[in-house]
């Protein structure tokens, strides 16, 4: 195959009536979201998005949202995924860089603010009025996106923004295709499966493993419009889930929020991203650890555990990489450089990682000045992760060598929030780090300086925020400690630094 549409064709064809959507009584066929997105070609047409125009796709996952990317796909569009819960001001930042021609909302209120020049369009509303249409304006054989070149760009997907504003990183089609082989080979993915992807689709993880990965082991696809703990092995049980997508947070709600009486029941015999309390704890027989990221060909490493088997390194199970995708290379960059294949075992650093072909990696960051590829000379791209290699000459991750803030599954951008919060009266330095939360992940730590904390401004500003952006204490210092060169943040020290004055920001605003 050359390119995503003739995957969907394809899969349209050989299985019209497997299920694809969200899980429930009411999920479409394949069959049924093909011929909704190919009745809304002729629109997409009309407004711009069509054929090798960029599209930005904003909105909560639902029928109508993968609908709509169905339709992007099929009419050759490039689509960046965007996360829906970024406030206006900070999207139109993104997309200034993107300069797309159309945005398509979908569960979601529309923002003239955001793209003004691009056309914009209701994905739910497209959606509606062409399933009841009489016909289809496009044929499966006749589909645009079939015109499209591997290499040729598919979309875009951002990086969290963990340290600045969110890049868009450029993946074309034969990104996505061995992507999709690669995890249905991994985890034996056939005609015999549903995979439930209960995630944010504008992340890798639902999309690429979820929905890419399913479709090519032609199992059917199922997701979910927001993930809940007590309904969610109900509804496992009823959609008969054999393989389920997560990550680190829902896996670690679940174990914390469901017991073993509550799974019973169900099918599923594979979890992406487990560990031995969740594989034990819901009688799951196979769980999959790996290491990857959206620049590094959207997962680059990947192992099998089986039930009742756990690691004997401290970082655990779900921290191993284990061993590389066959068309990936790798090493640690660091004092004891090496690969995990040249002897170099207990190799601590960051990891580097280089394709031996072209198309697997991402393509490089897009920005308004055009494609910024952070390869060396020689095709090495240096993650940001540091990791190490076992006594097997497998990888393991350590963590992020950047600096980082992850709330219920979502990295904060932490250069955003602190703007917001520096225009507060009262504070006259400002950063944003992290603790321990009680639950999952982290809290979002405000530190200030300034004569006194500003509980009202700071409530006002948090308000206009999304959940997993706002911070749960304030924190004044004397001094923000910075770096004496660039001035630049040394979070780290704020861990150890004398706080003059602790604020809960949730009790504060009671």
């Amino acid at each position: 195959m050359r390119n995503l549409a003739e995957l969907v064709c394809d899969r349209a064809r050989r299985r019209p009536g497997a299920r694809f959507g969200m899980a429930g009584k009411a999920t479409p066929t394949l069959g049924q979201a093909v011929d909704r997105a190919l009745a809304s070609i002729t629109t997409l047409d009309e407004a711009g998005a069509c054929l090798g125009r960029r599209v930005a796709l904003i909105g909560t996952t639902s029928d109508s949202y993968l609908t709509a990317w169905l339709a992007l796909v099929l009419a050759g569009a490039e689509t960046a995924l965007v996360n829906p819960d970024y406030p206006d001001e900070l999207l139109a930042e993104m997309l200034e860089q993107l300069s797309p021609d159309a945005v398509l909302w979908c569960g979601r209120a529309f923002a003239p603010a955001v793209a003004p020049d691009a056309v914009h369009l209701n994905a739910e509303a497209l959606d509606q009025a062409q399933s009841t249409s009489a016909g289809r304006a496009t044929t499966l054989d006749d589909a645009p996106g079939l015109q499209r070149g591997r290499f040729d760009v598919a979309g875009w997907m951002h990086t969290s923004g963990t340290t600045g504003l969110p890049k868009f990183c450029e993946q074309t089609h034969e990104y996505f295709l061995r992507l999709g082989r690669f995890i249905a080979d991994s985890m034996c993915l056939s005609e015999a499966d549903t995979v439930l992807a209960p995630l944010p689709m504008f992340h890798i993880n639902p999309l690429g493993y979820g929905v890419i990965g399913g479709l090519t082991g032609s199992a059917e696809v199922l997701g979910l419009e927001r993930f809940s703990a007590s309904g969610f092995w109900p509804l496992v049980r009823e959609a008969d889930a054999t393989v389920l997508i997560l990550h680190a947070p829902p896996v670690e709600i679940l174990k914390r929020a469901t017991s073993a009486a509550d799974a019973a029941g169900h099918r599923v015999n594979r979890v992406f991203f487990a560990d031995p309390d969740f594989l034990e704890s819901f009688d799951v027989p196979l769980g999959f650890s790996a290491y990857g990221s959206t620049e590094a060909g959207g997962l680059c490493h990947i192992w099998a555990w089986r039930q009742g088997e756990r690691p004997d390194h401290p970082e655990g199970m779900s921290r191993y990489g284990g061993r590389s995708r066959h068309e990936v290379q790798w090493r640690i960059n660091g004092p004891t450089a090496g690969t995990g294949t040249d002897g170099a075992r207990g190799a601590t650093g960051e990891i580097e990682v280089r394709a031996d072909r072209p198309g697997v990696l991402f393509a490089g960051y897009r920005r308004g000045d055009g494609l910024v590829e952070p390869f060396d000379d020689d095709g090495w791209f240096a993650t940001g992760d540091l990791g190490r290699i076992d006594e097997s000459g497998n990888l393991v991750f350590i963590e992020r060598a950047s600096e980082s803030i992850r709330v219920k599954g979502e990295f904060v951008p932490i250069g955003y929030v602190e703007q917001r919060f520096a225009s507060v009266d009262g504070v006259t330095d400002v950063a944003v780090w992290r603790r321990n939360s009680e639950l999952v992940d982290d809290e979002v730590v405000l530190y200030l300086v300034g004569p006194s904390v500003p509980t009202e401004g700071i409530e006002t500003v948090s308000r206009q925020l999304p959940p997993f952006m706002r911070p749960a204490v304030a924190a004044r210092l004397a001094e923000i400690p910075r770096d004496s060169g660039v001035g630049k943040v040394r979070r780290r020290l704020l861990d150890d630094a004398t706080v003059l004055e602790w604020v809960d920001l949730a009790e504060a605003s009671k």
